[in-house]
């Protein structure tokens, strides 16, 4: 006679390997979307003259926050 076993334990919180894992590769890509916006923000301001990002309200220094 057989006997199967299906470990249906789960882990903290309640969340399953999978879902965990699922969590983890979506945390990395909505990483990686806004590190891409920041990025692609930076070179349009960059883009613009001084009096331009003077109308707007911002200095060349104030870019690198974005």
């Amino acid at each position: 006679m057989a006997v199967t076993t299906v470990d249906t334990r789960s882990f903290a919180n309640g969340a399953s390997f999978a879902g965990r894992t699922l969590n983890y590769v979506a945390s990395v890509f909505a990483s990686l979307a806004a590190w891409n916006d920041a990025r692609v923000t930076r070179a349009t301001l960059n883009k613009l003259s001084d009096h331009e990002l003077n109308d707007i309200g911002l200095c060349r220094a104030d870019i690198a926050k974005f």
